[in-house]
């Protein structure tokens, strides 16, 4: 399923003012991956193997810069049992905070 521009901005305005973001996860970050650089879908596919090491309720953070990965990580988090913590661009840079559900 392909998602819209439209959608995915009401999906992150939503997080962004829902509580569950600040308040269910505690912002430790148990490991950070580093795919600025990688093509679709790698930073994806770094990201499945990150929280594949991690324990549930721990968080991932993953720094990207493919545009490609802003619909795929919020495809896979709508897919997944996992949440959405934070998720931040900057000038081409995507930060995602990934709580592994």
């Amino acid at each position: 399923m392909l998602w819209g521009n439209n959608y995915i901005c009401n999906r992150l305005r939503l997080l962004s003012n829902s509580k569950f973001h600040r308040d269910s996860f505690k912002m430790t970050i148990k490991q950070t991956i580093d795919a600025r650089g990688l093509s679709c879908p790698l930073p994806l596919l770094k990201a499945k193997q990150g929280l594949h090491a991690i324990e549930v309720g721990e968080s991932l953070e993953v720094l990207a810069t493919d545009a490609g990965s802003v619909r795929d990580f919020h495809a896979f988090i709508e897919l997944s049992a996992h949440q959405m913590v934070e998720f931040k661009e900057t000038d081409n840079h995507y930060r995602y905070v990934i709580a592994k559900g």
